[in-house]
């Protein structure tokens, strides 16, 4: 069993299905609130480090549907230094599991560190990238 420290926005709906996998997969799950955790930019960047820069948002955030921020035209330092002051732009979840750090929600490479099981096989056919409520908005 791993301890997962697990970064969301409370109410998500994505979010909370997300943590039931890890949880029906025999892990414990901690959740901590991602908008109001104290993030630095060195902090942050071990959880985005892996993924290209426009991956680490939250495409969602009102500042990027609105096109005040354009992730694509941002060098990694001002991407950070606007997530630190606005957590909502920060893709969810963050990941913690010991030393190694992640970004959203990758069954492969979560399987890869935890073994879900069958947990894995059902959360395939499930859309946990897409938040439901922004569907239906549109």
């Amino acid at each position: 069993m791993a301890i997962i420290i697990f970064y969301e926005k409370p109410g998500c709906v994505n979010n909370t299905k997300q943590k039931a996998i890890l949880q029906s997969a025999g892990h414990a799950v901690k959740a901590r609130n991602l908008l109001t955790q104290s993030w630095s930019p060195e902090t942050l960047y071990q959880f985005l480090k892996e993924r290209p820069l426009w991956e680490w948002f939250n495409r969602t955030a009102p500042q990027i549907r609105e096109g005040e921020i354009v992730p694509e035209k941002l060098d990694e330092q001002t991407a950070l230094e606007l997530m630190v002051k606005y957590p909502i732009l920060i893709r969810r979840p963050l990941i913690q599991i010991g030393d190694r750090c992640t970004v959203g929600f990758d069954l492969v490479k979560l399987n890869a560190w935890l073994n879900l099981k069958n947990a894995g096989e059902e959360a395939k056919s499930l859309d946990l990238g897409t938040c439901p409520r922004t569907v239906r908005n549109r």
